[in-house]
């Protein structure tokens, strides 16, 4: 099963986009649930990390105060609110299920990877 992430676009540098990702086939509440992005030549890169209940989240350094991720576990979807853009946050995003129960960094141990979307900021 791959999750699929949608709501990226073309902004402007200060503007925001709200990325989602919905599953249909899995109990949902029970994963952590992790974004990541992507540029060309580079290794997946950790965005944020958001527990099965919601109560706790994680993020890399350069999106904290910045993006804010959320879940919602009746429609099986999470989401990410990005603020605030900047041209390096340019990248494809993605969203996985952590196999182990647990907020990681490490991209391998993420699971149901899709097309993910396409996020330009525009300076």
């Amino acid at each position: 099963v791959q999750l699929q992430a949608s709501g990226g676009g073309l902004v402007q540098t200060g503007g925001s986009l709200r990325l989602s990702c919905a599953d249909s086939k899995r109990t949902f509440s029970r994963y952590f649930m992790g974004w990541f992005r992507q540029t060309p030549g580079k290794e997946r890169e950790f965005v944020a990390a958001i527990s099965g209940t919601g109560t706790a989240t994680y993020y890399t350094n350069s999106v904290k105060g910045r993006f804010s991720i959320s879940r919602d576990n009746a429609k099986n979807t999470v989401y990410l609110q990005m603020n605030s853009l900047k041209p390096e946050d340019t990248a494809v995003y993605y969203c996985a299920a952590n196999q182990y129960s647990r907020a990681s960094p490490r991209y391998y141990e993420y699971t149901g990877w899709g097309q993910g979307t396409q996020v330009t900021v525009s300076s």
